[in-house]
C-alpha cells in the first residue's frame, strides 16, 4: 500500500490542480480571444477566404467568401464546398495534393461556380499550415474574383481585334463575318449574325454571319425577312435591345424563322445598329451553349455595335464614292456623245440649208435684177449664228438640269426670225416658224385636252392591234397578260405617246425570233404597266443617262434613223425624256431595269438581228434569258379628276 497522504499534503495538491485549471482557462480564454480576434482579420481582409482541413471540410468561410460565392459557415461547417465545376475536379484534387505532400503554397487562375449557378474566373491561392496545440494541420484558400476585370479585358481585346482588321477587310461582308466570329467566341455561342435593314424594300437581310454548321451560315445569308418576321425588326423599330431566353414563349413567330433557316433557336440576344440618329440593322447572338445570355452580353454587344454600325455607314460611303467616281467618268462620256449626238442632229440640216442656199445664189445670178444678194447675204449670215448655236450646247448641257423643251425653245428663240425671213423667202409661207415651234409644244409642251379616266389593260390591247401592221415585218412575239385594274387619269393622247414609245423601243432593242412582254395588272390600290423585251439589253453606264434626253445608247458613229421598228435602227434619244415629263406632269413613275446580253457585253458589240444567226447562242431560251430590258409605269390611285 502507498503512504496515506496528509492533510497538507492533499490540501496543496488541490491547489496546484486548481492553479493549472485555472491556468488551462486562462489558455483557453486567450485561445478564444485569439481565434476571435483572428476571425475578425480574416472578415476584414476583402477577399473571399476559406479555411478547410485536410481532407477538405470547412473549418471557416469569412464574410467575403459568402458574399462571392453564397454558401454561409452555418451551411458549410464540416462539410465540403461544392463549388469545383466539373471539368475541374481532377486538376483541384491534384493541387491540393501537392500542397499537403510538399506543404507549400500555390497560385492558379481558375473557375469555381456559385451557389446561384454562374461560374466565376477567380485567382486562387493555397497554402498549408501546421499542425499546432490546439488544432489540427490545414488549408488557407484565399480567392479574387477577376470575371469582370476578364470581360473588359477581353472586350478590350475584341475591339482592339475588330479595329485592327478593318483595314484588312475592305469588303464589307469578309469583315462582317469577322466580326460575327468575334462575338460568337466571346460569348460561347452557336451563331452570330449582323442583320441589316433594305430601308427602300423594308426588308431584313443578313450581310454578316458566323455558325458552328457551314451550310447554315450559308444559308442564311440566300434569305430576306419582313420586318414581322424577325426580332431584329422589333429592335430596329424600338431602338432598345432584346434578350429572349426560351423561343418557346413565342413559338410561332421563331417556328417560322427556324423553318425557313433549317435551324433550331433556342435562345438570342440582339442590339441595334445605330448610324446617327438612323437604326441601320442588329447585331445578334443565339444560342449560347451554357447558361443563359446576361445584362453584361448586352453591354459587350452595344460595345460591338458601335464598331460594326462605323464599318457599315463607311461601307455606304465608300460605296456611295465609287458610284459617284463612276458617275463622273459616265457624265464625261455622256457628255461627249450627247455633244456628238446634237452635233449629228443640227449640222445635217444646216449644211443642207447651206448647200441650198449656194444653189439658189448660182440660180439668182441669172437674174438681171442683183437686189436678191442682200437676202442671200442675211441667209447666210444667220446660217453662220446657228452654226454659232451648235457650239453653245455644250454650255447649256453643262447644266445637271435641262429639258428638252427649254433646249429646243432656246434654239429657235436664237434664230425665229432669220428663220422665219429664210421660209418666207423659199417657200412664201410666214407661218412655217410658228407651226414648228407647235410642234415641238406638241411633243414636250403642256397638254391641252383634259385628263380621263381610261382602263388601262383595254387600251394597251386597243394600241397593240393598231400597231401590229406597222411592224408586220418584224418575227418577234408579242404576249399580253392583262389584268382588269383600276382607271388611269391621264390625256389619252399622252398615254398613246408613252404606250406607243415603250412598244416601239421595245421592238426596235428586240432581234427577230425574239420575245416581248406586256403586263398590265393591279399593284396594291394602283395600276402598273410591264413593257418587258428579251433584247440586247443596255451596258450599265448607259443606264443611268437614258432618261435625259439626247442621249442614244449607240455609238455616234453608228446612230441612224431607219424606219420605224426596224430592229437596231436608233433614233433622237427624245423619246424616253418625253415619256419622264409626262410621268412628272401627270403624277405617275417610270423606272428601268436593264441587263446587258452577255454575248454582246459591250456598247461597241454588235448583235446579228436574229435569235437563230447568233452563234453564241446554242438554243432560242438561252437568247431570251441573257439579257433584255423592263420598262415599269405605275399609276397611283386617282384623287381627282
Amino acid at each position: 500500500m502507498g503512504k496515506k497522504l496528509t492533510y497538507e499534503e492533499l490540501e496543496r495538491r488541490v491547489q496546484e490542480l486548481e492553479e493549472q485549471l485555472a491556468n488551462q482557462k486562462k489558455v483557453e480564454e486567450a485561445f478564444l480571444r485569439t481565434r476571435r480576434r483572428l476571425n475578425t482579420v480574416f472578415d476584414f481582409v476583402p477577399y473571399p477566404l476559406a479555411v478547410l482541413s485536410l481532407d477538405q471540410r470547412v473549418r471557416y468561410l469569412n464574410s467575403g467568401f459568402i458574399r462571392l460565392f453564397g454558401w454561409t459557415f452555418k451551411e458549410m461547417e464540416g462539410g465540403r464546398i461544392p463549388f469545383v465545376p466539373p471539368e475541374l475536379r481532377h486538376e483541384a484534387q491534384e493541387d491540393i495534393n501537392r500542397v499537403i505532400q510538399e506543404k507549400s503554397q500555390l497560385r492558379r487562375e481558375t473557375k469555381r461556380s456559385t451557389r446561384q449557378g454562374p461560374i466565376l474566373d477567380v485567382v486562387m491561392r493555397i497554402a498549408y499550415y501546421e499542425r499546432s496545440e490546439y488544432e489540427q494541420a490545414g488549408l488557407l484558400l484565399v480567392f479574387r474574383d477577376i470575371t469582370e476585370f476578364k470581360r473588359i479585358t477581353g472586350i478590350n481585346e475584341t475591339i482592339l481585334r475588330i479595329s485592327t482588321a478593318l483595314p484588312e477587310y475592305p469588303d464589307l461582308e469578309e469583315l462582317l463575318d469577322y466580326v460575327d466570329g468575334e462575338v460568337k467566341r466571346n460569348l460561347d455561342t452557336e451563331g452570330s449574325v449582323t442583320i441589316l435593314l433594305d430601308e427602300e424594300k423594308q426588308e431584313l437581310f443578313v450581310l454578316g454571319a458566323a455558325y458552328d454548321d457551314r451550310a447554315t451560315q450559308k444559308r442564311v445569308k440566300e434569305i430576306r425577312f419582313r420586318m414581322d418576321e424577325l426580332v431584329a425588326g422589333k429592335v430596329i423599330k424600338t431602338g432598345k435591345p432584346i434578350v429572349v431566353s426560351d423561343t418557346s414563349e413565342d413559338a410561332a413567330l421563331h417556328r417560322e424563322r427556324d423553318r425557313k433557316l433549317g435551324y433550331k433557336t433556342r435562345n438570342l440576344v440582339l442590339v441595334p445598329l445605330r448610324s446617327g440618329d438612323r437604326i441601320i440593322g442588329a447585331l445578334c447572338a443565339l444560342n449560347r451553349k451554357k447558361g443563359s445570355f446576361e445584362q453584361r452580353d448586352i453591354e459587350l454587344l452595344n460595345t460591338i455595335a458601335g464598331a460594326v454600325a462605323l464599318s457599315v455607314e463607311n461601307a455606304r460611303v465608300n460605296n456611295e464614292l465609287k458610284i459617284a467616281y463612276k458617275e463622273v467618268r459616265s457624265l464625261n462620256r455622256a457628255k461627249d456623245k450627247v455633244i456628238h449626238h446634237l452635233s449629228h442632229e443640227l449640222k445635217t440640216p444646216v449644211s443642207i440649208l447651206g448647200g441650198s442656199l449656194k444653189i439658189l445664189e448660182r440660180t439668182l445670178t441669172t437674174l438681171p435684177d442683183r437686189a436678191w444678194e442682200q437676202n442671200i447675204e442675211r441667209m447666210r449670215r444667220n446660217l453662220d449664228r446657228i452654226v454659232d448655236i451648235q457650239y453653245q450646247v455644250s454650255d447649256i448641257i453643262g447644266n445637271k438640269h435641262y429639258r428638252a423643251h427649254d433646249l429646243l425653245t432656246l434654239l429657235l428663240e436664237e434664230c425665229k426670225d432669220e428663220l422665219g425671213v429664210l421660209v418666207e423667202e423659199e417657200s412664201r409661207n410666214a407661218n412655217l416658224a410658228q407651226r414648228i415651234r407647235k410642234r415641238i409644244d406638241d411633243l414636250f409642251g403642256e397638254a391641252p385636252e383634259e385628263s380621263e379616266e381610261i382602263l388601262l389593260h383595254d387600251f394597251v390591247r386597243k394600241r397593240l392591234r393598231e400597231l401590229q401592221p406597222l411592224f408586220s415585218q418584224r418575227q418577234v412575239r408579242v404576249t399580253e397578260q392583262m389584268e382588269e385594274a383600276p382607271a388611269v387619269l391621264i390625256p389619252p393622247t399622252i398615254l398613246r405617246k408613252v404606250v406607243d414609245g415603250l412598244l416601239r423601243n421595245a421592238i426596235e432593242n428586240t432581234p427577230d425570233e425574239g420575245r416581248i412582254e406586256l403586263i398590265v395588272r393591279k399593284e396594291g390600290r394602283g395600276t402598273s404597266l410591264l413593257v418587258r423585251d428579251c433584247g440586247v439589253g443596255i451596258v450599265e453606264s448607259a443606264q443611268r443617262r437614258i432618261f435625259e434626253g439626247f442621249f442614244s445608247t449607240q455609238e455616234t458613229a453608228d446612230y441612224r434613223t431607219g424606219k420605224p421598228f426596224g430592229f437596231n435602227v436608233g433614233g433622237k434619244g427624245a423619246d424616253l425624256l418625253r415619256m419622264k415629263i409626262f410621268s412628272e406632269r401627270f403624277n405617275f413613275t417610270i423606272k428601268m431595269e436593264s441587263s446587258r446580253c452577255r454575248f454582246i457585253p459591250g456598247g461597241e458589240d454588235r448583235c446579228p438581228g436574229r435569235t437563230s444567226e447568233c452563234r453564241s447562242c446554242t438554243t432560242g431560251n438561252e437568247c431570251y434569258e441573257s439579257g433584255g430590258t423592263t420598262f415599269s409605269l405605275f399609276f397611283p390611285p386617282q384623287k381627282t379628276k
